[in-house]
């Protein structure tokens, strides 16, 4: 333990790494641009400068704390500093922010603002980029890019695909896949974690709202809304409620009133995942084969696997996911000229991520020449619809979810959190039903804030081993230990985003530690307060497999290849 003095106040710090932490812990926002506590230390935007006793200036994120430091972070010659970064950051920037799709939620916006940048006196000679809209799921703008490396390092750091670089040098630098290839063109996932850590318009979400528009202006269409179970913890995040809080009830009533025809909740869809896929892992332990069984829920990691590790193909689960799930079973349910009443029917897909977009154009999720999810969105966009139609959605009285598909058990809910497709399944596997059996589960290890948790189950006399991992950059690791023959598992689940769909790349970005672990909570709390805990109990699915899906559910329910 240590004391410092900062602005005159004694502070005391233990194990922090750098005095920005201090600082921060002290109460005090030292603005910074490229500092992110779960990537590297970059020191690029500099922002985050302060003064010493001594007159010494220095960035404060890449400076370790040490006992009897004298420190200042708002002397007249650091605020200086800081306004003549970010106006030279400006300079450099393409200046279009009220047209900006990240307009209002841009840290550098609201730096310049914060800080009192009321003009820039310096003219912007850099080269106009074309920007990249190459792929489904993120588009990059070179020209609102600021040099800060925080998409780099996501990439790198927590996925391990390294699909963007700095390329040049001096007033030239630009960030940019190798060889300057569309991103399309790359190794990228899609999972959208760069631009989660983006600090400014550079990175976006490739948003599909406006088709989601004109469906709902035409009368000739269906419009029929899936929600996943992650949104219902992000979406209260920008109208003032509770963070974490599931405001599943407040969507719905919402989606009604844009003029959604039906709202479906993913969780019932996530149940006949746990159906399908407790069957499949089954059945490849008996014969023991095509292990380990490689969950495919997520689409950035189904990609990372197709990509780069192909002699893997054939572990991956062939269920569909929970998204492709639902929109089949919409498809074909209303097939049916009694339920379609001459409508042409479009899926919109509400999701917490932006690969799901990608997901939905894949040819094995089409069904009978058609495709399943027509449009996808994803949480922030549903945000943006809210705000646009001005809907008081903080006041909006809950609803229920529509029939026949709008009921999950609580395993369904918890796909939200790294771990829950697994703890899903081994309650399907497990013929208990009581609170004893499922606390059992819940605390053998699936929970957690660990990239990796390995750990064994017993069933039916035989020992499982089980490995859970979000974050790519630490399945590369594990997968390069199944494939060394360092280790053996029966089942590992995967999700590309760490701590699961909860921090997906198309949720509302800055969620500290706090927010992260309240939508973990609330999660958990969704399943806390569901009667039903197991898809076996949940009558709507079982007398689906009795009714649509009788003869059909291969069909509907699972991937012919990758």
């Amino acid at each position: 333990m240590g004391i410092m003095t900062i602005d005159g106040r004694k502070v005391q710090f233990t194990d922090e790494k750098n005095v920005l932490s201090v600082i921060r812990n002290a109460g005090i926002d030292i603005p910074t641009l490229c500092y992110h506590s779960e990537v590297s230390t970059f020191g690029a935007c500099r922002l985050c400068t302060v003064e010493d006793d001594r007159g010494r200036t220095f960035a404060s994120c890449s400076e370790e704390p040490r006992d009897g430091m004298v420190i200042y972070t708002n002397t007249g010659r650091i605020k200086r500093h800081r306004k003549l970064i970010l106006e030279l950051l400006l300079a450099a920037h393409c200046r279009d922010c009220t047209t900006c799709v990240k307009s209002g939620e841009c840290n550098l916006q609201m730096l310049a603002h914060r800080l009192g940048v009321t003009q820039v006196r310096f003219a912007n000679t850099r080269e106009i980029h074309e920007v990249d809209t190459s792929s489904p799921s993120i588009v990059r703008d070179p020209n609102k890019c600021i040099l800060c490396g925080d998409c780099i390092r996501a990439c790198d750091e927590l996925q391990g695909i390294g699909a963007l670089g700095f390329a040049f040098r001096g007033t030239d630098a630009m960030v940019m896949p190798a060889f300057n290839k569309k991103i399309a063109q790359t190794l990228c996932v899609n999972c959208g974690q760069c631009r989660v850590y983006c600090p400014t318009g550079a990175i976006s979400i490739h948003t599909n709202t406006d088709e989601v528009w004109d469906a709902l202006g035409d009368p000739d269409v269906r419009v029929v809304a899936q929600v996943a179970p992650a949104v219902r913890v992000a979406v209260g995040d920008a109208f003032g409620i509770e963070k974490g809080k599931s405001v599943m009830g407040k969507i719905v009533n919402v989606l009604h009133r844009l003029g959604f025809d039906e709202v479906y909740d993913t969780a019932f869809s996530a149940d006949l995942t746990v159906m399908e896929e407790s069957a499949e892992f089954l059945n490849r332990v008996e014969a023991g084969i095509k292990l380990p069984l490689l969950t495919s829920c997520c689409p950035s990691w189904v990609k990372f696997v197709t990509d780069q590790y192909p002699e893997f193909k054939e572990n991956l689960s062939t269920c569909r996911s929970p998204q492709g799930m639902m929109s089949a079973l919409i498809k074909e349910w209303y097939r049916d000229p009694k339920n379609a009443k001459g409508k042409r029917t479009i899926v919109v897909s509400i999701m917490p991520c932006t690969a799901k977009k990608m997901e939905a154009k894949r040819a094995n999720s089409f069904t009978k020449g058609e495709q399943d999810t027509d449009i996808v969105i994803t949480t922030t966009e549903l945000i943006r619809m809210i705000r646009n139609s001005g809907i008081d959605f903080a006041c909006l009285t809950p609803e229920a979810s529509d029939v026949p598909f709008g009921f999950g058990s609580g395993g369904g809910v918890i796909f939200g959190v790294t771990g829950g497709v697994t703890e899903a399944v081994l309650r399907r596997l497990i013929p208990e039903h009581d609170k004893v059996a499922l606390d059992a589960i819940a605390e053998c290890g699936v929970r957690g804030d660990d990239a990796i948790k390995s750990f064994q189950f017993e069933f039916n006399g035989r020992t499982l081993n089980i490995c859970v991992v979000s974050g790519l950059i630490h399945a590369r690791q594990v997968m390069d230990q199944v494939k060394a023959g360092e280790v053996h598992y029966d089942l590992i689940e995967v999700m590309a985003c760490r701590r699961g769909c909860i921090m997906g790349g198309g949720q509302p970005p800055r969620a500290g530690n706090r927010t992260k672990a309240a939508r973990a909570k609330g999660i958990y709390n969704a399943d806390n307060m569901s009667i039903i805990k197991k898809p076996d109990e949940n009558p709507m699915v079982m007398s689906l497999y009795e009714g649509l899906l009788k003869g059909k559910a291969h069909e509907l329910l699972h991937n012919k290849d990758y």
